[in-house]
C-alpha cells in the first residue's frame, strides 16, 4: 500500500513538472487556439450539431424562446420524466414545461430532436441602460447533422405555429395595460398582463340585430382576409370607433370582439405615454391577433396640437406643459394608427371609443384609421327584449305593448336598464312592470325639459338687447336650467 502512494506522488509531481513547462513554453493565446482547433475537429467529425435558443437577444425577447417553451409544454410533445408545474396569478390553467437542465426527446419527419432547457446565473452586470434577469435562460436543439435542411426550413416554423395556436387556444386570454409609460421591466416588455375573463358576447350584447350580424360580417371578412390586404397591398389591420352616450355597451362590444375571435386585448393608456417614441415602442411590442383600445380618446390627451399651434405658433414643449407634461401629439397619434410604423405586425384591431365624436380630429376619423363608425345608441325595443331574457330569461311574447311604445321617448342606455332588472329580478312579472315605470318617467322628464328649452327660445325685444355679460342679467342657459331645476322639485 506505502508503494502505490509513493508511485501516486511520483506521478503527481512529474504532472505538475509538466503542466509548468506547458503554461511557460505555450502562452495563453496558443493554448486558447489549440482548444479551438480541437473543437472544431470534433465538431466536423461528429454526427450531430447544435443551435442555441436564448430567451433575450440582446436587449429584445426572443419570441422563438416563448414559441418553443409553450410548444414543448403540449402533453403531445413531453416526453420528459421531470417536468416544472407553475400557475400565474389569477391564472386558471396550470402550464408544465422543462425543468432546469432537463432534455426531452422529440419526433419531426422521421427526424430525432433533442431539446435541453439550460439556465445558468448570469455574471455580475455592467451599467445598462436596461437591467437583466439574474438567471440566463435559452434552449439548445440537438439534431443530426443529415436532418439540418429540414428541422431548419420545416421543423421551427411547425414549432411556432404550432405553440400560436396552444396559446390561442388553451391559454386564458390576456388583459394587457401600459401601467408604467412605455419603460420596460427586465425582460424587455413595457405591458403588465393580467388574465381577460369578461363574460360579454355577442349573444349577450344588447343591441339592434341588424347592426350586430353587419359588425359580425365585417370581422369575419377582416379575418379571413389575409389574401386579400397582401393583393390590395394594406396593412392587415382594421380600425372601429365606437362613439354614443355613456352606458350604451361600448366596453362590453370590445369584450364581445375579444370573445369572438380570441384576441388578446391592450388597453393603452395615452396619458401614461409621455413622448411619441414611447407610443411607437408600446406598438412594436403588442402581437398579432390582438385588439389595441383606446378609450375615451377624446379625454385622454390633447389632440388639438395641430389646431393650437396653427393659431399662436408656440412650440410643442410648451403646448406639452399645458398638458401636464403629456408629449403624444395628434401627428404621433396618427403615424400610429395608420403610419408606417402600424405595419410592424398583422391581424390587428384598433378600437376607439368616445362620448364626443364632434370633439375628434377629422384626420383621426378619416378612412384606414377609423374605418368603421358605429353609433352606440340608447335602448331599441330588440335590445330590450335581449336583456329581458338574459337577466330574466322573459321571451318577447311575454313582454307587454306599452314597453314597446315608451321606450323610445324614454332614452334609457342598456346600463340604465339592465340595473331596473338587477334590483328586481327575483319578481319577474314586478321587474317589468318596474322598468315601464321607469321609462316612462323618464319620457315625462324629457317632454317637460323639452318644453322649457321652446319657452326659454323666446324673448322679448329688449331681453335680447341686452348684453350677455351684464351683471345680474342671466343667460338664456341659466334661464333653462332654473326652470328645470324647478320642474325637476
Amino acid at each position: 500500500m506505502k508503494e502505490f502512494w509513493t508511485t501516486a506522488a511520483s506521478m503527481m509531481g512529474v504532472w505538475a513538472f509538466c503542466q509548468g513547462i506547458l503554461h511557460a513554453v505555450f502562452p495563453p493565446e496558443l493554448r486558447v487556439a489549440a482548444l479551438r482547433l480541437l473543437y472544431r475537429l470534433s465538431g466536423y467529425f461528429s454526427a450531430y450539431c447544435y443551435y442555441d435558443i436564448t430567451e433575450i437577444d440582446g436587449v429584445n425577447t426572443n419570441e422563438l424562446y416563448n414559441a418553443v417553451q409553450i410548444y414543448l409544454s403540449s402533453s403531445a410533445s413531453i416526453s420528459g420524466t421531470r417536468l416544472s408545474l407553475t400557475r400565474g396569478l389569477n391564472s386558471s390553467a396550470i402550464t408544465f414545461g422543462l425543468s432546469n437542465n432537463d432534455r426531452l426527446v422529440d419526433s419531426f419527419g422521421g427526424a430525432a430532436v433533442e431539446w435541453e432547457h439550460v439556465v445558468t446565473q448570469r455574471q455580475n452586470q455592467t451599467f445598462t441602460w436596461r437591467p437583466l434577469p439574474e438567471e440566463k435562460r435559452g434552449f439548445t436543439l440537438r439534431i443530426k447533422k443529415k436532418h439540418k435542411n429540414l428541422i431548419l426550413n420545416s421543423y421551427l416554423d411547425f414549432v411556432s405555429d404550432t405553440a400560436e395556436e396552444l396559446r390561442r387556444k388553451s391559454q386564458d386570454r390576456l388583459l394587457f395595460t401600459n401601467s408604467r409609460g412605455g419603460s420596460l421591466d427586465s425582460r424587455g416588455h413595457p405591458w403588465e398582463s393580467v388574465p381577460f375573463k369578461h363574460p360579454s358576447t355577442f349573444d349577450t350584447l344588447a343591441m339592434d340585430p341588424i347592426t350586430k350580424s353587419e359588425i359580425i360580417s365585417d370581422l369575419e371578412d377582416f379575418v379571413n382576409g389575409e389574401s386579400f390586404y397582401q393583393k390590395t397591398g394594406r396593412a392587415w389591420k382594421r380600425g372601429y370607433l365606437l362613439y354614443g352616450p355613456p352606458g350604451t355597451g361600448k366596453s362590453s362590444m370590445i369584450a364581445a370582439m375579444a370573445n369572438y375571435l380570441s384576441y388578446d386585448i391592450y388597453d393603452l393608456e395615452l396619458s401614461e405615454v409621455s413622448t411619441n417614441s414611447e407610443l411607437r415602442k408600446l406598438l412594436m411590442k403588442t402581437t398579432s391577433k390582438s385588439i389595441i383600445v383606446i378609450e375615451d380618446i377624446d379625454c385622454s390627451v390633447n389632440l388639438t396640437n395641430r389646431r393650437k399651434a396653427a393659431g399662436n405658433r408656440r412650440s410643442a414643449a410648451e403646448l406639452a406643459a399645458e398638458d401636464g407634461g403629456n408629449a403624444v401629439t395628434l401627428s404621433g397619434l396618427l403615424n400610429f394608427t395608420d403610419g408606417l410604423w402600424s405595419c410592424c405586425g398583422s391581424e390587428r384591431i384598433f378600437v376607439f371609443t368616445t362620448n364626443h365624436i364632434e370633439k375628434l380630429d377629422p384626420a383621426l376619423l378619416r378612412s384606414g384609421r377609423m374605418d368603421l363608425h358605429i353609433h352606440m345608441s340608447y335602448c331599441s325595443f330588440p335590445a330590450v327584449k335581449i336583456l329581458a331574457k338574459n337577466y330574466l330569461g322573459l321571451e318577447e311574447s311575454e313582454l307587454p305593448e306599452e314597453l314597446q311604445a315608451v321606450i323610445g321617448a324614454a332614452e334609457m342606455t342598456p346600463a340604465d336598464v339592465g340595473e331596473v332588472l338587477i334590483r328586481h329580478r327575483r319578481e319577474k312579472s314586478g321587474a317589468v312592470a318596474e322598468l315601464v315605470k321607469e321609462m316612462k318617467s323618464r319620457a315625462e322628464i324629457k317632454r317637460v325639459r323639452s318644453t322649457a328649452r321652446i319657452g326659454c327660445g323666446v324673448e322679448d325685444e329688449e331681453q335680447e338687447k341686452r348684453p350677455l355679460d351684464y351683471p345680474g342679467n342671466p343667460s338664456e342657459d341659466e334661464n333653462c336650467n332654473n326652470f328645470e331645476e324647478k320642474n325637476d322639485k
